[in-house]
This record gives C-alpha cells, structure tokens and sequence, in this order.
C-alpha cells in the first residue's frame, strides 16, 4: 500500500456474485463507495452527518473502471483510495482494488461535486484542506 492510499477491505460475498461466481461488475462501484465512506468518516467528514445537518451534499458526477482480473466469491479484496485532484467544486478520487496476494483485480475512478440546496458551490475550507492533504492540489 502506498502512504497516501487509505486502506479499506472486504471480502466478496455471494450476493455480489454473478452467475459465474465473480463480483458482478457494477457491484465494484458499491465497495469503492464503502471505501469512500469509510475514509471520509476517517476524516471527520462522516456522510451521514453531512446528510442530516448541512447542507453540503457530494454526488457522484463520473465514474469509471477498468476490470484486470476477476474477483471471485469468497476473495478477500484490499481497497485503496487516494485522491488524485482537488480543485474548487469537486474532487476525484482513485482506488485499486487488490486481491490478498497483491495481484491488481481492478482500478476505479469517481468525481463527486460539491452542491447545497442553491446548486454547485465550493467545497468547504476544512474538508478541502482534509484532502488536499491527502492529494495533490490542481
């Protein structure tokens, strides 16, 4: 794992199975999301709260994925996540998903953009600083 990466596993489960016994491939975007989850909670910025008392919200305005091995039922799977750009309104992050013997199953990539009830807005100071600590500033 790299030091900017944060770390986030799980193992896959039958109902994440296609018919072949193999993640079905939208269900990687489900646990990059938990990873995202997790790391923002990790960094004081739990999504839950957000969503009951501000009202910041962050959605998912892309996302992609190239699939390099298949993850088959029962594969306990690393999750890596590190920012890759931070800019004004939005920021993206990238995840590696690695298999328990460090072979690379998939990479993904999300862009999630900063709105309020108004529309698109900046990304607050405190959680922009919180990741552009983790990232590289564009």
């Amino acid at each position: 794992m790299s030091e900017a990466a944060f770390e986030h596993r799980f193992r896959v489960a039958l109902h994440d199975a296609d018919a072949a016994g193999v993640l079905f491939f939208a269900h990687l975007f489900r646990h990059a999301h938990d990873a995202y989850e997790a790391w923002m909670a990790w960094l004081g910025f739990p999504l839950d709260t957000m969503l009951r008392h501000g009202e910041l919200r962050l959605p998912l305005v892309h996302a992609e994925a190239d699939y390099r091995r298949p993850l088959h039922h029962g594969a306990a799977v690393i999750v890596e996540l590190t920012p890759a750009a931070v800019g004004e309104r939005s920021f993206t992050l990238d995840y590696r998903f690695q298999t328990a013997d460090g072979g690379l199953a998939a990479t993904a990539r999300t862009v999630h953009a900063a709105i309020d009830t108004h529309g698109r807005r900046s990304l607050p100071p405190q959680l922009r600083q919180a990741l552009e600590k983790w990232g590289r500033y564009i």
